[in-house]
């Protein structure tokens, strides 16, 4: 069975955005971004909130950008490849290699579950994450800890009076102090 995987960048207090919105210190350095493409080049597809989907929108045509750089292009076109389903009740329409969510989380998920695919479900975002969460959906965690406190904001984790027990399956400091950690959710 597939897994479902939620990855992202998050300050040490565990916020993926601060108070303003800001999530500008998430910029990945070269060997993160190689590291994030690698993450993105294994998954068999990406489930997303409207507003992740909007900001990862530009992948879809920066293969145009004259200005992108080999590893950035690597990864438009890796991105452009990967089938996205979003979850949005305001847009009428997406583009590119995705399509709007027909159902439910839990639905949607069940069925990628049971279709014939390789690599793992991935959840983009706070808020569709954090349905995910509460469904107990989420079979691994991947935060990218950047070493900085924000004070506050949009949270990695869900806030949820509830328990999940998790298990270290890797973990990689990269040289710009950033922490990939890996946990298993113990079921």
């Amino acid at each position: 069975m597939r897994s479902v995987t939620y990855s992202m960048g998050v300050s040490l207090d565990g916020y993926i955005a601060g108070p303003d919105g800001d999530f500008r210190w998430t910029a990945p350095d070269e060997e993160v971004f190689r590291f994030a493409t690698g993450e993105v080049r294994a998954l068999g597809v990406h489930l997303m909130g409207r507003r992740l989907y909007e900001t990862m929108l530009y992948w879809e045509t920066a293969d145009q950008d004259p200005s992108l750089d080999d590893p950035m292009r690597e990864f438009a076109a890796i991105w452009k490849r990967l089938p996205k389903v979003v979850f949005s009740t305001t847009l009428p329409a997406v583009q590119g290699n995705a399509r709007l969510a027909a159902g439910g989380l839990a639905e949607e998920i069940e069925r990628l579950r049971a279709e014939p695919g390789e690599g793992p479900i991935a959840i983009g975002g706070a808020t569709l994450a954090a349905e995910a969460a509460a469904l107990d959906l989420i079979d691994e965690y991947r935060p990218r800890v950047y070493p900085v406190l924000v004070g506050g904001g949009i949270p990695f984790f869900p806030r949820r009076e509830r328990r999940v027990d998790l298990e270290l399956a890797e973990s990689r400091t990269f040289d710009s102090r950033v922490v990939y950690l890996r946990y298993r959710v113990v079921r």
